[in-house]
């Protein structure tokens, strides 16, 4: 599987047990939905590889403790810790009509309050503490804040992303 088909679930960060356990930090807001996965996908040098999952389980708020078929003790677990997790977009959880994933809104057209179509979101950078939309304004690319306070209407219909900029910010 191709990873821009998938989304990003968590990291392998430690080995639970000597039976070969591991502990997958989760990116997530609700790590319960995924105490009953079946299998998953393990970033490793040749791409990623599919794993199924015999057992797992919360660890304490966002560690998933997971049993893995085919790794059986302490030198297989060892092999995974620091590797990227991922699953298919398809497993992703849901959501309401006003709430979205990053990848969903790349394409979307920016209307701002006042100032009409400022753009398409090229890209979403949420590697730094504050998020944001990656905007390609007038052929160059211009960065807003993704926040709360900002965002007025998700319209995933007609791929809208409705918000308010502050005086200034597109002039940068």
């Amino acid at each position: 599987m191709l990873k821009k088909n998938c989304f990003f679930l968590g990291t392998v960060v430690a080995k639970y047990s000597f039976k070969g356990e591991v502990l997958i930090k989760l990116d997530t807001d609700d790590p319960s939905a995924y105490q009953s996965l079946q299998s998953l996908l393990i970033e490793q040098e040749m791409g990623l590889v599919p794993y199924f999952v015999e057992r797992a389980k919360l660890h304490k708020t966002q560690l998933l403790r997971a049993s893995i078929e085919d790794v059986k003790n302490e030198i297989e677990a060892d092999k995974l810790i620091g590797k990227a997790v991922y699953l298919p977009l398809n497993q992703l959880p849901k959501l309401d009509d006003d709430k979205f994933y990053y990848h969903e809104i790349v394409g979307f057209e920016v209307i701002e309050s006042s100032r009409g179509v400022v753009g398409k979101i090229t890209d979403v950078n949420d590697t730094s503490s504050q998020v944001l939309l990656e905007v390609d304004h007038k052929q160059k690319t211009v960065l807003i804040p993704l926040v709360d306070d900002l965002l007025q209407k998700v319209d995933k219909k007609n791929k809208k992303l409705h918000i308010s900029i502050p005086d200034g910010l597109l002039d940068l």
